[in-house]
């Protein structure tokens, strides 16, 4: 397969709500390309600890700084497929030199993927709330329904292939196999 080839030197980014599949989605695609899976979270935390706790000890506004600097980092280094941080779209444009850049570069990528259990706002609400709550984070059902209302005309707004995945795994990933394949998909290294 062609876009196999054009994808191993390049980066894939998955953007979406925590409990969209990013992950699940991400390392079933990055194998199937033969490329690295990159979850950005992770990265966060081999270099800062536990996200929670960063956030307890520093505050938002500095967390958001700092995961806008560990994205760069991967972004000038490394190619994969990238899943980011629930909220990296969503970031007031302020919060860091250089993250409108960062941001506009990902959004208008042609290997950007918005993904999102329904299309249908009320279905993805129930649907985000009833993974996340199940996820064993000890998250509460209200503010994970808060961020999600918030949150998700910006991930509709996106210039992005938007993708559901309230189906198997398998079809959520030949659906961007086949959306790289019809874009010739040669994003930036």
């Amino acid at each position: 397969m062609g876009v196999i080839r054009q994808a191993r030197d390049r980066r894939i980014h998955l953007v979406g709500p925590g409990g969209a599949g990013k992950s699940t989605i991400g390392i079933l695609l990055a194998e199937r390309l033969d490329m690295p899976f990159i979850d950005l979270d992770k990265r966060f935390h081999e270099r800062e600890g536990d996200i929670s706790d960063y956030l307890r000890r520093c505050g938002y506004d500095p967390y958001v700084r700092r995961n806008v600097e560990v994205y760069r980092s991967i972004a000038a280094a490394e190619n994969g497929v990238i899943a980011l941080s629930s909220g990296f779209m969503t970031y007031p444009y302020e919060v860091h030199p250089c993250y409108i850049e960062s941001r506009a570069a990902i959004a208008e990528s042609r290997g950007t993927f918005v993904l999102v259990p329904s299309f249908d706002f009320e279905a993805c609400v129930v649907e985000i709330v009833r993974r996340q709550i199940q996820r064993p984070l000890g998250l509460l059902a209200s503010n994970e329904e808060a961020k999600i209302r918030q949150r998700f005309s910006i991930y509709m707004a996106l210039p992005a292939t938007k993708v559901e995945t309230m189906r198997s795994p398998d079809e959520t990933v030949m659906e961007i196999l086949d959306a790289l394949q019809s874009t010739g998909h040669r994003d930036e290294p």
